[in-house]
């Protein structure tokens, strides 16, 4: 029993992204006990595609395709498999639905290509895509078994997680119920925290540990198994707190559809609190974060955006003389932002974002020196300082997770 996995994308082939889903995959197997000797990375091309498939086919009865199962041209896998098979693509009557409300939404016609990503292979068994539109598939077919997964990263992992690892669980045999939880910790690399558990993950059988790296935060999927799913729970529990008893510093929440932005939310919810914000070098990228939270606009009614000192002074009211005796880059002006705009807005909390983003200098501070403030009711500003590497968007998105750790941190206190 031996499984090949086959990333589709010209993108991945010519480095331009990391092939994270073929790693996760993997770890996924191996966790199942289903052997994996071979990956293949092939571009959006309908021919050689083909030859991958054959050649995959030859040495392993499982193959696993992810990528190109959306709309455009260059996405092919499905229309490949599907002539290599012999089969026509027919529609999912739910998917299409889906997709059909999404454009009634949108106000604009359905075409063609948005269709295809409602189809699959005749006499296949159906993947639901949970965050998406383009469906995956089962497909059994003579000794061979194939999987049609989406490429987008929050696509392809609830669909491995829901769909298909019950299905890969039963293929091989394994009779046990998996049961997985994902911790999220932001404000520590992968490398160091891979260090703090290095025995744990050393000497692992059952529950097994894996660590991924997402956008400036590491997650850690633990995964056990059991006869029952209380039986596999009652295995992560202590190994879950022994991870925590060494890191738990730097643990914000559990889940893979999770985000320090929901967490935030959460807890101002659950606090019945207000939050703000007046932000220069992240221009609203804070602002925005929160926005994409679905009920965010109970706890969150506004905030402000002040590139200038200029506008610092005029939107937030704070003394311009002072301003500029202290500068941009300073402890005064973060928590001067912070609590005027806290104030100006009647919240509960605010986060303010001063400094240098980069690629030049300012005030004489390097690029990626940062003055995060925050403001409380009832309590003095504070202001925290920090030099974040990368280039001038990684320090902007390390500034944001930054702020939103503070503000959560704040209010579990």
């Amino acid at each position: 029993m031996q499984a090949e996995i086959i990333a589709v994308g010209t993108e991945i082939l010519m480095g331009q992204i990391t092939n994270t889903n073929g790693a996760y995959m993997a770890k996924q197997l191996t966790a199942l006990g289903i052997d994996s000797y071979h990956q293949q990375v092939v571009g959006d091309n309908g021919p050689r595609l083909e030859e991958a498939i054959k050649l995959a086919e030859s040495r392993s009865n499982l193959v696993i395709l992810i990528g190109g199962l959306g709309p455009t041209p260059d996405d092919l896998t499905k229309q490949t498999l599907a002539a290599h098979l012999n089969r026509k693509l027919v529609e999912d009557p739910d998917a299409m639905a889906k997709l059909q409300a999404r454009v009634k939404q949108q106000q604009r016609p359905m075409t063609p290509n948005n269709q295809l990503q409602a189809m699959y292979p005749e006499g296949a068994d159906i993947l639901v895509n949970r965050v998406g539109l383009a469906v995956g598939a089962w497909i059994v077919n003579g000794q061979h078994t194939y999987v049609l997964l989406p490429g987008p990263p929050k696509e392809f992992v609830p669909m491995v997680d829901h769909e298909l690892l019950p299905r890969l669980a039963k293929w091989s045999g394994h009779a046990e119920i998996m049961v997985s939880r994902v911790l999220r910790f932001f404000g520590i690399g992968e490398s160091q925290l891979v260090t703090d558990l290095d025995d744990l993950i050393a000497n692992q059988t059952d529950p097994t540990i894996a660590t991924y790296i997402k956008d400036h935060e590491v997650t850690v999927r633990v995964t056990a198994s059991g006869a029952t799913e209380k039986d596999a729970d009652a295995k992560l529990e202590p190994m879950i707190g022994a991870i925590m008893d060494r890191d738990g510093q730097y643990f914000y929440g559990y889940g893979d559809d999770n985000s320090l932005a929901k967490e935030l939310v959460k807890t101002l919810a659950a606090n019945d609190m207000q939050i703000t914000a007046a932000e220069s070098l992240t221009a609203g990228a804070f602002q925005a974060a929160l926005g994409d939270v679905p009920g965010v606009s109970t706890y969150f009614k506004g905030g402000f955006v002040t590139y200038s000192l200029a506008t610092k002074a005029a939107f937030l009211a704070i003394n311009a003389r002072e301003l500029a005796a202290h500068g941009v880059v300073s402890a005064f002006t973060a928590k001067a932002m912070a609590e005027h705009a806290r104030r100006k807005a009647a919240a509960d909390i605010s986060v303010s974002f001063t400094g240098v983003a980069g690629p030049d200098t300012l005030e004489g501070q390097p690029a990626g020196t940062v003055w995060i403030g925050l403001a409380r009711r009832g309590q003095l500003p504070e202001a925290h300082v920090y030099h974040f590497p990368g280039g001038r968007n990684d320090v902007r998105q390390r500034a944001v997770m930054t702020g939103m750790m503070l503000a959560l941190r704040a209010l579990q206190a």
